[in-house]
């Protein structure tokens, strides 16, 4: 037979004692009084439990404190908008450069074509005229003077 065991008394106080220091902080936060960040050690430091204790027993405040940091107004939420515009900027800007790395390529390719084409028709022309002996002449009238 299995037996139950009385509630701890002691994990009531420590919700208590969590929930409390939560709505506090989150007051002064709101108040805009200078207060820690709502962070998981600024909370257990505040309702005197250990950070195992909270996320073992107390996963309700875990998540409302999770809540609070990602839904109070303010500079959090603002940073947190401009952080997502910037990161969707930055995929942008990475595809961008993708496309001008792949342009870049070709046309150095087609750089590298044309230069060994060019070299090749100097080199054919060179061995026409050699080939066909050519001498320069002249066409401008010659002045005799006597």
């Amino acid at each position: 037979m299995i037996e139950k065991s009385a509630p701890d008394p002691t994990r009531g106080a420590a919700a208590t004692r969590l929930h409390d220091a939560l709505t506090a902080m989150l007051q002064q936060q709101a108040s805009g009084n200078s207060s820690p960040a709502l962070t998981v050690t600024a909370l257990c430091e505040r309702a005197g439990i250990s950070r195992n204790a909270l996320y073992r027993y107390h996963p309700d405040v875990l998540q409302a404190l999770r809540d609070a940091r990602q839904h109070r107004g303010g500079r959090c939420g603002a940073a947190t908008r401009v952080a997502h515009e910037l990161r969707q900027e930055n995929a942008v800007l990475r595809e961008q450069l993708a496309k001008l790395a792949a342009l870049v390529d070709h046309y150095f390719a087609a750089w590298q074509e044309t230069r060994l084409l060019l070299q090749r028709r100097d080199r054919e022309l060179a061995e026409s005229r050699r080939a066909a002996k050519v001498r320069v002449v002249s066409i401008a009238p010659e002045h005799r003077s006597n």
